[in-house]
């Protein structure tokens, strides 16, 4: 039987009332006919018309813009953006709300994760359920912390660079960025054209002056004469490898954390809030409490951050081995720890590599995973390890509360959580969490 068409309801328009916000940037309401829509640019106890973006008749959710607000909340501000809104850019989600208002809105999804996929409460969990902001970042409303040293733009079909908007490959052209650090705004990436270019990334590293920008050409685009407003090294992304060549300048910019300088390669991962290494680093070690001669593992250690700040705190009789997957990464992990002899780093996937190794016991555990989390069968791996002590550091809080549950499976408890704004205007939130056993000799 052939199915019956179904009828988009794109463009359909629902007087509403905004209930509890929602991970990923939206607040949840429902149709008088009882169907839920995941509303952006609304806030909770909000009364609006909501307009259709995505979904049709049948469909389990719509995804929907507030378009009117019939009765606004006590949090909500005018954009501080000109270019956030319904349709517009969809670098930030909650340019309508006061800062505080928008770390309340992280705290309240963190909490409803972790009681969702963890069954816990933020007592249980040992946090004070605040999101916390980053040194110098709070600011009266309608200021906006200018945070991101990294920026990707997207070029339209005649050259110009902009940001795309929500859920869509289409391109909003913007002559400034509010949250772009003034590193990356002093390079002028919007008033430049970049014909035959699909994106622009533009970073501006933190605690030395380097500056970067790697292009990702069109299918037979050209490269552009490169001249910014400031001196820059040119990359460009190889269109049938991925890999990320050198065009001018050093290959890698020189990030600066934990009163060390890290080289970290083109594309390769550092924390985009110029305060976030340094913030992450003191929680970790503040709940690692690492001591001389311990044994630890850096998971998902990237160029080496962790690795680098446990080596230095665990002394010459202490060992540290990192596992990361980008070969670049590696490189460049090796590069920044040459100077502690007792480091190896491993290139390969976590739950490949770790059971190689052959390693039965640990001391201390750090791990930072992808945005999808560590997963089951490798927390259950860690858990055998019987380390005193974990530090999950985690930017996503659903992800976060998955692994944190499969963690309680295998006989360890959350010790301390704390939480983060290092993604101000936007929804995501950093978090540490600090793990023990729950009995000795676990």
């Amino acid at each position: 039987m052939q199915a019956e068409p179904t009828t988009s309801l794109v463009g359909q328009e629902y007087e509403v009332e905004i209930g509890p916000v929602a991970h990923g940037g939206h607040c949840i309401a429902r149709t008088a006919e009882g169907q839920v829509l995941f509303v952006r640019h609304a806030l909770p106890g909000e009364r609006v018309v909501a307009k259709v973006t995505e979904g049709e008749e049948g469909a389990r959710f719509l995804r929907a813009d507030a378009v009117r607000i019939l009765e606004a909340s006590k949090d909500r501000i005018e954009a501080p953006c000109p270019f956030a809104g319904p349709g517009r850019c969809g670098g930030c989600d909650w340019q309508h709300a006061k800062p505080g208002a928008q770390r309340r809105l992280k705290a309240d999804v963190l909490a409803e994760q972790l009681r969702r996929l963890a069954g816990l409460t933020p007592e249980e969990a040992g946090w004070d359920g605040t999101v916390v902001p980053a040194e110098g970042d709070k600011l009266p409303a309608g200021e906006v912390p200018q945070w991101r040293t990294r920026v990707q733009y997207a070029v339209d079909a005649e050259g110009h660079a902009g940001l795309r908007r929500h859920r869509s490959h289409e391109v909003e052209r913007i002559d400034h960025c509010m949250i772009a650090a003034p590193g990356v705004s002093e390079l002028g990436i919007e008033k430049h054209e970049w014909a035959g270019m699909e994106s622009v990334e533009a970073i501006a590293a933190t605690g030395s002056q380097d500056r970067q920008v790697i292009l990702t050409p069109r299918p037979g685009g050209r490269l552009p004469l490169v001249e910014l407003d400031k001196p820059v090294s040119v990359m460009r992304v190889d269109e049938k490898s991925g890999g990320v060549h050198r065009v001018h300048g050093r290959p890698f910019v020189r990030e600066r954390a934990d009163g060390r300088t890290h080289r970290v390669g083109a594309g390769g991962f550092w924390q985009v809030h110029p305060k976030a290494a340094d913030t992450l680093v003191t929680a970790v070690m503040q709940g690692l409490l690492p001591r001389k001669g311990e044994m630890a593992l850096d998971l998902y250690c990237g160029v080496g951050l962790f690795a680098g700040a446990l080596a230095d705190r665990l002394g010459d009789k202490g060992a540290v081995l990192g596992i990361e997957s980008g070969k670049r990464a590696v490189e460049d992990a090796r590069h920044n720890l040459a100077d502690f002899p007792r480091v190896r780093i491993e290139q390969g996937k976590v739950e490949s590599v770790l059971p190689r190794t052959g390693i039965t016991e640990v001391d201390l555990i750090v791990l930072d995973p992808p945005r999808a989390g560590a997963g089951r069968d490798t927390v259950k791996h860690l858990a055998s390890l019987r380390a005193r002590r974990i530090a999950y550091v985690a930017c996503d809080p659903a992800a976060l509360a998955r692994d944190l549950g499969y963690f309680g499976e295998n006989g360890y408890r959350v010790r301390m959580l704390r939480a983060f704004d290092l993604f101000p205007m936007t929804s995501h939130v950093e978090c540490v969490a600090v793990l023990e056993p729950v009995a000795k000799g676990i």
